[in-house]
């Protein structure tokens, strides 16, 4: 029986859901609410439209928007594909690229993009799984390998790529199908100066001037893909207030956490990330300047560190806005005291908000030493780590294996070892003995893991002997070391590998803490919480941001700077080159070269249509992984490709504020001038209008 809304309404459903909040299941749009404040209700086909058009890039978003299987994504999504193509002779990053014809377009080897095809609820089956008397870690063990087991045989009946997902902190479970292409083409970008105008100065703010799209062309068989559906470009002017839909992969929000979690990362875990992150950006800019190919290579990683730093800073200052935790405080007792009216959910929920604030202590406790050990983005070494640990689990039955390497995981896993993508072996190596020092200086040196993983070495030392005797940047190796099992790998002296040996007991002692201490006390609890929501008010709410597939909406809006100045809809071709002026050119080199132009940009400006709206800002509800959405009008044409949001509106990872909420995308109209005045592209600017 649902519980009376009264209080619990007031808090929830009121104050949850104001304005166009909502990163919406494909399975669950608010269709009555678009059409009661807008006037349109996306039909069935209009969605499966935009879900089949919309792409999955490593990291964030794209969409097919030609017949012939153009993809647009951001520039810096693909930044590393670009990057990867590139070399010291033809930096594409730096001087743009754009193929004039298809024989030109450059296969991005390893580069895999995924098509949402269907989903499935198995909430039912998974929960089946978790027996009475299971603690919550055996409790969350026991789902994952339901999880496992019903992936592996939906990939062997359907031939497709399925992922586990779970919704709601454990709510609902579900299987996620997808379609994976694998020939994927580079065909056009801009110079990253056009693309990331502005810079870090410029990041997370508006007004902006960032041209930050790339094209791809997907192929299969040889030939161009024609895919099920794409976003032809408009040909109907954008305007302020106009009704946009966003489709994408938001990667990570924690609207749905306990006051005790956002409390913890408030005060613990968004301070201890950002100087994680400052002391990796200080490492890597190091190895940055040793040459100009170090430079090279290492700047999207820089790039990446230093997006992440300022936007977690954006959430630190959402979260310490007093009437952010105030609203979460007032949300959660009203629930826990609706739950206390409820027999059988106090019962099952009752004490869930308290074992929960006992897992943020033990968090907390082990937050240090789980982040130390491990691997930490050193490719190569995560590699190593995966071939120790291969032979060994797959010993034993699957229900007792580590969960990448379950029979319903383990060909994902095999995959990314595999992956014929290649490793910069140089930046490789510095993230390694930046991880090595981390843990050395975080831990101190008489911590029986810094001991033993360092032998009285320095970290450079052990990082340095580690890859220049290694040959797992060769996918080939790894293939014959992966398929010679236990024998293989034991007879094998590689470096690399006895480094991961010395690390695996180590990491899976700390796993095996998180998981029965932490993770799985989150997962049971979370769900248990989720629960009394949907008894209490149904389906009525959305799921945290988990990098699946999502819905939002909302217009072309402005909002109020905080000086009391309001940001204009759009900004145009000519603000562009207004800001490249008023910061004193190429000549002034201001900022570290952020408000500089390519010259051929400065050539072409008596060629361009200077009125042409650039970037515009709009109402959608977006976080990291939103980057490179296509956003869409009412008739499903792109309109623009989504790239950032406001800093003030980054604190919506915790707690969703309307009046700040803000992102912004770069207007297609700014993209097809761009093609046809100054980057020789006119024919793609054709394909993208269906020409």
């Amino acid at each position: 029986m649902r519980i009376a809304l009264s209080l619990l309404g007031l808090a929830l459903a009121a104050g949850a859901l104001r304005a166009d909040e909502g990163m919406w299941t494909f399975d669950n749009v608010p269709v009555k609410a678009i059409q009661a404040k807008y006037g349109f209700a996306p039909d069935a086909p209009w969605l499966k439209r935009l879900q089949l058009a919309t792409l999955r890039f490593p990291g964030g978003t794209g969409a097919f928007v030609s017949k012939d299987g153009l993809v647009i994504t951001n520039h810096h999504v693909g930044r590393g594909a670009i990057s990867q193509v590139s070399s010291a002779k033809a930096d594409f990053i730096k001087d743009g690229f754009t193929a004039a014809t298809r024989a030109q377009e450059i296969k991005v080897p390893g580069l895999e993009l995924m098509m949402l095809v269907s989903t499935e609820d198995v909430t039912a089956r998974v929960n089946a799984a978790v027996k009475a008397g299971m603690s919550e870690g055996e409790a969350l063990k026991a789902r994952q390998g339901a999880l496992s087991e019903l992936r592996k045989a939906e990939e062997a009946k359907t031939g497709l790529t399925c992922e586990p997902v779970t919704l709601y902190q454990g709510g609902e479970y579900w299987l996620y199908r997808y379609r994976k292409f694998k020939d994927v083409r580079l065909v056009a970008a801009p110079e990253v100066q056009v693309a990331s105008f502005g810079g870090d100065p410029d990041n997370y703010t508006y007004p902006r001037w960032n041209l930050d799209y790339a094209l791809f062309r997907v192929y299969e068989d040889g030939k161009p893909y024609r895919p099920e559906a794409f976003l032809p470009f408009t040909q109907t002017p954008l305007k302020a207030g106009d009704l946009t839909v966003i489709s994408g992969h938001p990667g990570t929000t924690f609207r749905g956490q306990t006051l005790a979690q956002m409390t913890y990362a408030k005060e613990v875990g968004i301070p201890f990330q950002l100087g994680w992150q400052a002391r990796q950006r200080k490492a890597l800019e190091a190895y940055a300047r040793t040459s100009a190919e170090a430079a090279r290579v290492s700047a999207d990683a820089i790039y990446g560190i230093s997006n992440s730093q300022k936007r977690i800073t954006g959430q630190l200052m959402g979260l310490s806005k007093p009437e952010s935790l105030a609203l979460v405080a007032g949300r959660e007792q009203a629930l826990r005291e609706a739950v206390a009216k409820d027999t059988e959910l106090q019962g099952r929920v009752g004490a869930s908000w308290d074992r929960i604030a006992e897992a943020v202590a033990r968090q907390k406790a082990l937050l240090k030493e789980y982040t130390a050990v491990g691997t930490r983005g050193c490719t190569l070494f995560g590699h190593a780590l995966t071939l120790v640990r291969l032979a060994d689990e797959l010993a034993k039955p699957s229900a007792q294996r580590l969960p990448e390497f379950s029979d319903g995981s383990l060909k994902a896993t095999k995959d990314r070892l595999l992956s014929p993508r290649p490793v910069q072996l140089g930046l490789d190596e510095a993230r390694l003995a930046w991880t090595l020092r981390e843990a050395q200086e975080q831990l101190g040196a008489e911590h029986p893991y810094v001991k033993a993983v360092l032998g009285g070495r320095s970290p450079e030392a052990v990082a340095k002997a580690a890859y220049a005797g290694t040959q797992l940047g060769d996918p080939a190796v790894r293939k014959q070391l992966a398929e010679g099992g236990q024998g293989a790998l034991a007879a094998s002296p590689d470096p690399l590998l006895a480094l991961a040996r010395t690390l695996d007991p180590f990491q899976r002692a700390l796993q095996k803490q998180w998981d029965e201490q932490v993770q799985g006390v989150f997962a049971e609890h979370g769900g248990r919480i989720a629960q009394a929501r949907f008894k209490t008010l149904g389906k009525t709410q959305y799921p945290d941001a988990t990098f699946t597939l999502r819905l939002s909406y909302g217009p072309v809006a402005t909002y109020d700077t905080g000086s009391g100045t309001k940001a204009q809809p759009f900004t145009t071709f000519l603000g562009l080159y207004d800001r490249h002026t008023g910061w004193g050119g190429n000549a002034a080199n201001a900022e570290g070269g952020a408000f500089t132009l390519p010259q051929r940009w400065l050539q072409a400006k008596s060629r361009i249509a200077l009125e042409t709206p650039f970037n515009f800002s709009y109402a959608c509800d977006t976080v990291g992984g939103n980057s490179g959405s296509p956003v869409v009008n009412r008739k499903g044409e792109f309109v623009g490709i989504n790239f950032d949001s406001v800093l003030e509106g980054q604190g919506g990872y915790y707690v969703y504020d309307d009046a700040t909420k803000r992102a912004v995308a770069a207007d297609s109209r700014a993209i097809l001038e761009s093609l046809r005045k100054v980057m020789k592209g006119g024919h793609l600017a054709q394909e993208l209008l269906g020409r």
